[in-house]
């Protein structure tokens, strides 16, 4: 048996919080147990024996009872969240058992591993409302969708929730550099372009730079210039569950990853500059996109012309206006001297950002946490 993490209660009531039980003296189980564990990002406590009716059978937020010292259990005080783990297909007495110690659910071994990693990480990080997650795409080229999707994550993050950044652009040079942290530690795209399945969502928020209060997952200056499709599924699903505001910046040219990404954003935000050609192009984009999305709003970025208000480019395009956005002076100063976008609280970007939250957030009934 795995001895350097099982223990009779050693931990302080505070040290225990949040980790799940295992139940068992089976060691094979106990192992693979273990295992699916550190599969969800979770760290458990472990006992032999039977527990009382305090300690972390009274505080875990999910306890794992091996089959094999269910018959044991009887005087366990009967709680939420017991799973009975078993590892023979053919026992149709395992559900009588898990009657009998109060379990609600019951799995079998190795079957059901993709379920039990799953109960096991919702259960250590909260199975809440995910996240309000929006994505920003440019009409055409130059835009500034990159610029909007920091902004909206800066001004979401001052005003106390908790946010991702998550850059889907992978060759828009880095969010990171659009934020002034470079140099900041933490890990970029490469580090999960091999993630399969699922990812913890505690783990990968503590992994990422944290630059003006939010977290951001943006790309280096390495050679890799894409992530597999389920890599963007993983990442995004996992940040989706930590709750909060997740805001993407999109690539015009969608490949894999970006659909994969679209499929879990609740809204989008086509910007499209006040200009006749860039109508033209944000048609196309617009066609693609809303495919795949069905919530799709226009922002019109100023200044507008005569009779290219946001009201007709809005017509033109059959989108929704979610509102226009006048040209920020000094944005280009800003940006040199390591400030972010939507930094200047009374600036156009800010106030565009602030008015937008607003209105979301009544619309989806306030912000997931």
């Amino acid at each position: 048996m795995t001895g350097s993490i099982t223990s009779d209660w050693p931990a302080a009531a505070e040290e225990r919080q949040g980790r799940p039980l295992i139940v068992t003296e089976d060691e094979a189980l106990l192992d693979d147990l273990l295992r699916l564990c550190a599969a969800a990002g979770a760290m458990p406590e472990v006992t032999q024996r039977p527990p009382g009716r305090g300690g972390g059978w009274a505080t875990a937020p999910l306890v794992l009872v091996g089959d094999d010292c269910a018959a044991r259990m009887g005087g366990a005080a009967h709680r939420e969240g017991v799973v009975l783990v078993g590892t023979d297909p053919d026992d149709s007495g395992i559900w009588q058992r898990a009657v009998e110690i109060g379990a609600r659910q019951v799995v079998v071994l190795p079957d059901g591993e993709s379920w039990l990693v799953d109960r096991i990480a919702d259960a250590v990080e909260g199975a809440g409302r995910p996240a309000l997650t929006v994505g920003v795409i440019g009409g055409r080229g130059g835009a500034g969708a990159s610029t909007l999707a920091c902004a909206l994550a800066v001004c979401a993050a001052r005003a106390g929730h908790r946010t991702m950044l998550i850059d889907g652009d992978p060759l828009g040079g880095g969010l990171d550099v659009l934020l002034g942290g470079e140099r900041a530690e933490g890990l970029r795209w490469p580090a999960f372009a091999g993630s399969r399945g699922r990812v913890a969502g505690r783990a990968l928020e503590e992994s990422l730079p944290e630059l003006h209060a939010l977290r951001l997952l943006s790309w280096d200056r390495g050679d890799c210039a894409a992530v597999p499709p389920e890599a963007m599924r993983a990442v995004l699903a996992a940040a989706r569950r930590r709750g909060g505001i997740v805001v993407v910046d999109l690539p015009r040219r969608l490949d894999g990853a970006a659909a994969e990404a679209l499929e879990q954003l609740d809204l989008g935000l086509l910007l499209v500059p006040s200009e006749l050609r860039a109508v033209v192009a944000a048609h196309r984009v617009a066609a693609v996109v809303g495919m795949m999305l069905g919530d799709l709003r226009l922002v019109v970025r100023g200044p507008c012309g005569p009779g290219l208000d946001g009201g007709e480019v809005a017509r033109l395009l059959g989108l929704p206006l979610a509102g226009e956005l006048p040209l920020e002076p000094g944005l280009s100063q800003t940006l040199i001297a390591g400030r972010p976008p939507g930094a200047d609280e009374k600036g156009p970007l800010a106030r565009f950002c602030a008015g937008f939250w607003e209105q979301a957030l009544v619309d989806e009934g306030g912000v997931p946490v």
